[in-house]
């Protein structure tokens, strides 16, 4: 059963107080792990780190770096104390790419006049840069798992379970679309032999995106069982639901014994009928007499003897000569079919001329063999007629489209060129 607003209101409050509570708590060394670039742990006791990380306050971007403050948090302080040089206006990936664009002309710039503390700095503030837009990735994907964890157990139909999927499948492409703006030749020119640019701006960030790309595949696959399995219980709902209807429609409805009836519905005779298998009572004396004579009325076989080397190819002709009778008296069935329409007129539908016909040719197949036959007619020959496929959807599952039928009919005077 989902929460009720309330709880859920009381639940964030209790929440948001403690991790506010923590930031309060920890200020000063907040404050100055910002102004660092990085978060000094032995200003912290154990517990405290477990509880600023659990509380998605800080985080280390890699096994070596130090830990960090969130990009969110980062942003919050550069907002609260109006620090133009940090602050994000706007934080979508083409703009966290030309912030590292110029952070490194910054810092080649400085390099070249021999300032090396501004190319320091400079470089802190790229490498900030970077471990931002890994970030952003990361909390967008973190917020894609939490939508999977809990939003879909919030919402009360399941009309609303899809819409909630198809919102994480947008998001889920506008990041697939974030990463594809990163382009790797260019972070390799913009390094230009630099070990310290190649590797924050290539080793390290092809790393993380990597790790990125298998998580959103992770996420797209869990999002595709999920909306499966929502599209197959809707299915069942709205049956279950359409049967109820019906039943307050129809109170003294009671369902037919459709075994013991003798005509069935075509929509319950669909099973091939059971052939019982029978056995010869060897043990009983009074049938013995009329099975001897059974017996003796069986035609006696007459092997037919044939060389080695002739069996196999005789067999062979045979197989190919049934196979092409076969084909031709479909073929020769289907002109009578085209013949039937050009001397009658009208529309004729291709199942229907096979049972009245009693034909015994697969239904599947005298299909297939109008359409080809169809296919195979000269251009102008096959402007005289207009064939209509009758077409349905496999399932509510599955979209594919079915021929269930063809009819044929001659097209007017008008309608033929």
């Amino acid at each position: 059963m989902a929460p009720t607003d309330s709880g859920i209101a009381s639940n964030l409050l209790n929440i948001g107080a403690e991790r506010l509570a923590l930031l309060g708590k920890h200020h000063k060394a907040l404050m100055q792990g910002y102004l660092d670039g990085f978060i000094d742990e032995t200003a912290f006791s154990e517990g405290a780190l477990k509880k600023l990380i659990a509380a998605r306050i800080l985080w280390r971007p890699d096994e070596q770096h130090p830990l960090a403050l969130r990009p969110l948090v980062s942003e919050l302080i550069a907002s609260m104390v109006a620090d133009e040089n940090r602050r994000q206006i706007n934080a979508d990936v083409a703009e966290k790419l030309e912030q590292i664009r110029n952070r490194v002309q910054a810092y080649r710039d400085a390099q070249f006049k021999g300032d090396y503390s501004v190319a320091e700095l400079q470089l802190q503030r790229l490498t900030e840069h970077v471990h931002d837009l890994s970030g952003q990735f990361e909390e967008a994907i973190d917020s894609l798992w939490h939508r999977l964890n809990s939003d879909f157990g919030f919402v009360a139909s399941l009309d609303d379970k899809i819409r909630e999927n198809e919102r994480a499948q947008k998001q889920l492409r506008r990041l697939l679309d974030g990463l594809d703006l990163l382009d790797f030749n260019e972070l390799i020119e913009l390094s230009e032999g630099n070990n310290h640019l190649r590797k924050l701006l290539v080793s390290q960030l092809q790393n993380q995106l990597s790790s990125h790309h298998s998580s959103l595949l992770e996420v797209q696959k869990r999002l595709v069982e999920l909306l499966a399995k929502f599209r197959q219980q809707q299915a069942r709902s709205m049956l279950i639901a359409n049967m109820a209807a019906f039943l307050r429609q129809h109170p003294t409805y009671q369902p037919a014994d459709y075994p013991n009836r003798s005509e069935l519905p075509k929509l319950f005779n669909q099973a091939a009928s059971i052939v019982p298998q029978a056995a010869i009572a060897l043990d009983n004396a009074s049938d013995r007499q009329s099975l001897a004579e059974l017996v003796r009325a069986l035609p006696r076989y007459q092997p037919v003897k044939l060389l080695d080397t002739e069996s196999a190819s005789f067999s062979s002709v045979m197989v190919d000569d049934e196979i092409a009778a076969r084909q031709q008296a479909l073929k020769t069935d289907v002109e009578n079919f085209y013949l039937r329409v050009i001397d009658q007129g009208g529309k004729l539908s291709a199942l229907e001329y096979l049972e009245q016909q009693a034909l015994e040719w697969d239904s599947e197949i005298w299909l297939y063999q109008i359409i080809a036959e169809y296919q195979a007619l000269p251009q102008d020959e096959k402007q005289m007629f207009a064939i209509v496929r009758d077409e349905a959807p496999a399932s509510s599952m599955n979209q594919l489209l079915l021929i269930r039928d063809i009819s044929l009919h001659l097209k007017a005077q008008g309608q033929a060129a």
